[in-house]
């Protein structure tokens, strides 16, 4: 029985290529499995017909937007997931649902091989073979561009070769990987890290230096969910299209870092995410507000490790599974609105508010009406200083040793 192999399909020019190599290399017949996870750019229904043109025997297109938005971007926001406090892991979430779908196909199709695109350099060819292996260890892996040391001028040869129905004439000079969530642009001249991003290289977000009026929006959450913008009722994933929308006409979510790859390289990207940190910016507030001190103190470091471990590739990890019924238990009372004022490339909060508020104007407020009981902070001050006085008295006596 012929052999089936299960590819994580783009519809560029090396997974296009991937295809018939694909055959030859393992006499295997080739599935193409295309998932939409909100990365725009051309008709689906075009990338599935080019698979088919280039020679997979199935080819298959799947809808994942709303799956991407409500079961892997919306625990990002509730984990206010930024990968070295600044990253919103814009491709580290998709590769857990692509693999989720590849695995759906390789057991409908009887696939026994799964393929990807992946060099050996990157992080995504630990998230797509860490995730097939949590999920379906049986199956074996091929990475033509790592597995044949597969690189673009020997892939537009090939495509050359073979006729394929495939444009290989014009080179953009980045590398782009883009979703819902946002956009990472990386190679070309931004590999010296001395070079300034271009404007021509953002796509998600306007020039915020342009002169336009602010825009005040009001983002309500129950339990760290986004509902409702403007007071208008949203899914997760409306919601991240509206603000990816709104705060990017202001420039908003433009990220340039030079950032540690899981592999052990430093690797400078170019990120737009003006929704995602819109709604995380929001999300910070509201839990600034209805998190008691001690449970704030302690999801902060958990919040850290969640996105560590959603960029390392272990998503279905059990660290991961248990960090999320304490991020979900944890936003309980994160409920409320807050409100952005979005504006020269920052989302900045200018108000917020939530009947599950733990901030009482009355022990809060230095003007008449103050309910706080100063007396009570004297002892209180005496106390918690205690060790450190004992300490620094014990070091005084044996001569500050």
């Amino acid at each position: 029985m012929t052999e089936r192999v299960v590819l994580a399909y783009s519809g560029g020019l090396d997974t296009s290529v991937a295809i018939p190599y694909l055959a030859e290399r393992t006499g295997a017949e080739v599935i193409a499995v295309a998932v939409d996870v909100g990365q725009g750019g051309e008709d689906m229904t075009v990338i599935r017909q080019r698979a088919l043109d280039c020679g997979a025997v199935e080819s298959e297109v799947v809808d994942a937007r709303d799956e991407f938005a409500a079961d892997y971007c919306l625990p990002a926001i509730r984990a206010n997931a930024l990968y070295m406090d600044r990253y919103p892991l814009v491709s580290a979430l998709s590769r857990p649902l692509i693999v989720k779908h590849l695995v759906a196909a390789a057991r409908a199709h009887g696939g026994t091989i799964v393929s990807h695109g992946c060099t050996g350099k990157g992080n995504d060819q630990v998230r797509f073979e860490v995730g097939l292996a949590a999920l379906a260890p049986d199956l074996k892996v091929v990475a033509p561009a790592r597995d044949f040391a597969w690189t673009r001028d020997k892939a537009i040869a090939y495509a050359e070769e073979k006729g394929l129905p495939i444009d290989v004439s014009a080179k953009s000079p980045y590398s782009i990987d883009q979703n819902l969530w946002g956009r990472a642009v990386e190679t070309g001249f931004l590999e010296d890290i001395w070079n300034a991003p271009v404007e021509d290289l953002y796509a998600y977000t306007e020039d915020p230096a342009s002169e336009r009026d602010p825009d005040d929006v009001v983002i309500t959450f129950d339990d760290g969910v986004p509902v409702a913008i403007d007071g208008e009722t949203v899914t997760p994933y409306q919601a991240i299209r509206e603000l990816n929308r709104r705060a990017g006409a202001h420039g908003v979510g433009r990220l340039d870092m030079v950032e540690d790859r899981l592999v052990g390289i430093k690797s400078r990207e170019v990120y737009e995410a003006p929704g995602a940190l819109a709604l995380i910016t929001a999300h910070q507030e509201l839990e600034a507000v209805t998190v008691e001190r001690d449970l704030a103190r302690f999801k902060r470091g958990v919040d850290q490790r969640w996105g560590e471990l959603v960029y390392d590739g272990l998503w279905f990890s059990p660290l991961k599974r248990s960090l999320d019924a304490f991020i979900h238990d944890a936003q309980r009372h994160v409920s409320g609105e807050v409100r952005l004022r979005l504006h020269g490339g920052r989302a900045v909060v200018t108000g917020r508010r939530s009947e599950a508020s733990l901030y009482d104007f009355g022990l809060a407020t230095y003007d008449t009406g103050d309910t706080f009981d100063q007396s009570l902070a004297k002892g209180f001050v005496r106390l918690w200083g205690l060790p450190s006085t004992m300490a620094a008295q014990r070091d005084a006596r044996m001569g500050g040793a």
